[in-house]
């Protein structure tokens, strides 16, 4: 085994922070030593150590323990790991508690959450200017980005296809308020140095967006090699294959790990109260005026959020999307609280069960 100050330095450019020392050090008594999940795709994990990067699996009593799919592991995790010689392949046995998960609805299953990224202190959503920016998706990503834990931060890429580069600033600062906004090209350089500082040492910086962003150009940019291949988007119709296939983590030269993602087509809302109150600051500062407290802004009388956009004081675009938000946020909660509480019954009822046929034993006996 290498000695403690080498391996401790292994781990801390990975983001091995005193939190996670702290939260592993029950672990450690039992054996297991920490790592980092690098890279996730349809069951399969690669987790770092301080030692190597190896492919491994999640033990059987993580599986039957874990309440729910987003409880399992998920790049960017730090996790307890039993790594004996005489196993196959590591095994995952716990999970530490994240300080942050950017999540949403699993596009394949209702009422469930799907962690896309786990410890991540910065979010940066990317989007390109090779065309007009998708202010309400970027609505959508911030409240996921807030409502996570970590600080999001608007990334504008292919500023030299812009045909408007100060209209579509513009635009996007109108909906991200209080973040910010850098337009950025790496084709002449423009913006990248401002992006080194969110991955300082031990930072962990996640990109999320659309396919054809140029989120892979990015990580190159920033590594300053190519470890993500690139490939050309169809100018007509914006559309090409994803280049990025699974949620990995890449180390930076200068500090911190970078995470990229694979374009996302969708972005389902999830449980996001708080997101959605940062990202519409505008918007729940007219509903404190509101002459019900549980005004929902949409026919009750004397309400000042219908009365700013009639004055046009307020977008009227900018209330439809935050009802629409909220309105997904809500059915998402709704539908995780009916599959909590179904959950709940079936445990109950093997409970019952087993005391059943415990008394039954006893009494036979």
């Amino acid at each position: 085994m290498p000695h403690e100050d080498s391996t401790s330095g292994q781990l801390e450019a990975l983001g091995f922070t005193d939190r996670f020392r702290a939260l592993f050090a029950p672990y450690a008594d039992e054996g297991l030593v920490p790592a980092r999940v690098v890279r996730a795709d349809k069951g399969f994990l690669a987790i770092a150590t301080a030692e190597e990067v190896a492919h491994a699996k999640v033990a059987t009593k993580l599986m039957k323990t874990a309440e729910d799919a987003d409880a399992m592991p998920a790049v960017g995790d730090w996790v307890a790991v039993r790594a004996d010689a005489e196993l196959e392949v590591p095994l995952v046995e716990a999970v530490l508690p994240r300080s942050s998960a950017f999540m949403r609805g699993d596009p394949g299953r209702a009422s469930v959450a799907q962690v896309l990224a786990a410890n991540v202190d910065t979010v940066l959503i990317v989007h390109p200017l090779d065309r007009e920016p998708n202010v309400r998706r970027i609505e959508r990503e911030l409240a996921l980005a807030w409502d996570s834990g970590a600080t999001p931060a608007i990334v504008l890429t292919k500023a030299d296809l812009a045909e408007d580069i100060e209209a579509a600033l513009e635009a996007v600062g109108r909906v991200a308020l209080g973040v910010d906004v850098h337009a950025t090209s790496i084709v002449d350089g423009r913006g990248i140095e401002a992006l080194h500082a969110y991955a300082r040492d031990g930072a962990t910086v996640a990109f999320i967006g659309p396919s054809g962003a140029g989120k892979s150009s990015l990580v190159n940019a920033l590594v300053g090699e190519d470890v993500r291949a690139t490939r050309e988007v169809r100018a007509t119709d914006a559309r090409g294959r994803h280049t990025t296939v699974t949620r990995e983590l890449v180390p930076l030269p200068g500090g911190g790990v970078l995470l990229d993602t694979p374009g996302l087509r969708a972005v389902a809302m999830w449980d996001a109260e708080e997101g959605l109150s940062r990202v519409f600051e505008d918007v729940e500062a007219y509903a404190s005026e509101c002459r019900f407290r549980d005004c929902r802004h949409e026919l009750e009388p004397g309400c000042a959020v219908r009365a700013a956009v009639e004055d046009g004081e307020l977008p009227a675009e900018r209330l439809e999307s935050y009802l629409k938000l909220r309105a997904e946020s809500e059915r998402a909660s709704a539908a995780a609280d009916v599959r909590a509480k179904l959950a709940e019954k079936r445990e109950h009822k093997t409970l019952a069960k087993t005391i059943k046929r415990y008394y039954k034993d006893q009494k036979g006996g």
